[in-house]
């Protein structure tokens, strides 16, 4: 670390704080003491470094899976980032209830991380206390925890802006399609169709139990069945707001098979930009997972470093509503649609 330092031009206590990933040096000065690292082959054994500063310069995730394209983003974000910061990213994944249940029992991030991030999960009373003891920041990320650190979207406010697109195109009857909670992400299910159902009310449209229809973009034939219970309602709606968007792109597929015209006959928009919305030019209210994740990391290497740091702040992202081509005006009634083609016969 001396040798670091002298090439470096630093003292030997900043060559330290770099290495440990702390905020307080300059990026000028990290990229020095980088630089004379990586020449003179230095590496920081992390096991001895943790027996003196009590860290241990890691950022453990819990997530319930991996295959998804919102964790994906995410960390994708987020594991550069910590790396530049001089930290390191080690994921729990837990998919299934014999995985939640070993990791709460054993809580293997006690000792090897300085603090915890929590992706999308529903968590017992007894889960959080668990968390809430490990002595270490814990910071909840797509999802708004009461009293502790939270980074999330404000889905409520995105769903209206979903559901208000389709009531300013002339839309009255209008689905909402959310998702089986198997994947981690109920808050933002729940907080979504509560969006949905205000705007709604607000606009003075009675809320219609009917119009609401569970489905998962993993069973095809599960959307198959959602779509056909809302084609077989007395009055049908002329617009679906699917919860997430590769939900939005299978309940377009079923409704093109069905020879039901999008956005012609049937107004579809979905929630989180995935790629595959501008591939199919899909509309939908976007969000930014690389940016959630980026910021929970720079949130939690803040409360790593500073004791006196708001350990209940919430940061809320924006959403932004894109239109595309698969909303548009609502089809007249059938009534007025003859009306109108007799007149123009005459």
């Amino acid at each position: 670390m001396a040798d670091v330092a002298e090439r470096a031009g630093v003292s030997a206590s900043t060559v330290s704080r770099t290495l440990r990933g702390l905020t307080t040096v300059s990026p000028d000065v990290r990229a020095r003491v980088e630089q004379a690292a990586r020449e003179l082959k230095f590496a920081v054994s992390r096991q001895a470094a943790s027996l003196v500063t009590g860290r241990t310069g890691v950022v453990a995730v819990l997530v319930p899976t991996l295959n998804s394209w919102f964790m994906g983003s995410a960390l994708s974000s987020l594991g550069p980032y910590l790396r530049a910061s001089g930290m390191e990213l080690n994921v729990y994944v837990i998919p299934d209830l014999a995985e939640r249940t070993s990791f709460f029992e054993r809580l293997p991030a006690r000792r090897n991380a300085d603090a915890l991030l929590v992706f999308g999960f529903d968590l017992t009373d007894e889960e959080t206390t668990r968390l809430d003891d490990l002595g270490m920041p814990v910071i909840y990320v797509s999802q708004h925890a009461d009293g502790r650190p939270s980074v999330y979207v404000d889905d409520v406010a995105g769903a209206c802006k979903a559901t208000r697109h389709l009531l300013n195109l002339g839309h009255r009857r209008i689905a909402f399609a959310p998702t089986v909670a198997a994947s981690g992400f109920s808050f933002s299910s729940r907080e979504r169709l509560l969006g949905y159902r205000q705007t709604l009310t607000e606009a003075g449209i009675p809320l219609d139990d009917e119009l609401v229809v569970t489905m998962s973009a993993e069973d095809k034939r599960g959307v198959a069945e959602g779509v056909g219970r809302l084609l077989s309602l007395r009055e049908p709606p002329t617009a679906v707001f699917a919860e997430y968007d590769e939900l939005a792109v299978c309940i377009i597929s079923t409704l093109r098979k069905a020879r039901i015209e999008v956005p012609e006959r049937m107004s579809v928009i979905g929630f989180d930009d995935h790629q595959m919305s501008e591939w199919i030019d899909l509309s939908t209210v976007a969000q930014s997972p690389s940016d959630m994740g980026r910021i929970a990391g720079e949130l939690a290497l803040k409360l790593i470093d500073d004791a006196a740091a708001d350990h209940a702040r919430h940061i809320i992202l924006p959403t932004y509503l894109i239109p595309r081509a698969t909303t548009a005006p609502a089809p007249r009634p059938q009534g007025e649609q003859e009306e109108a083609d007799g007149s123009s016969s005459l």
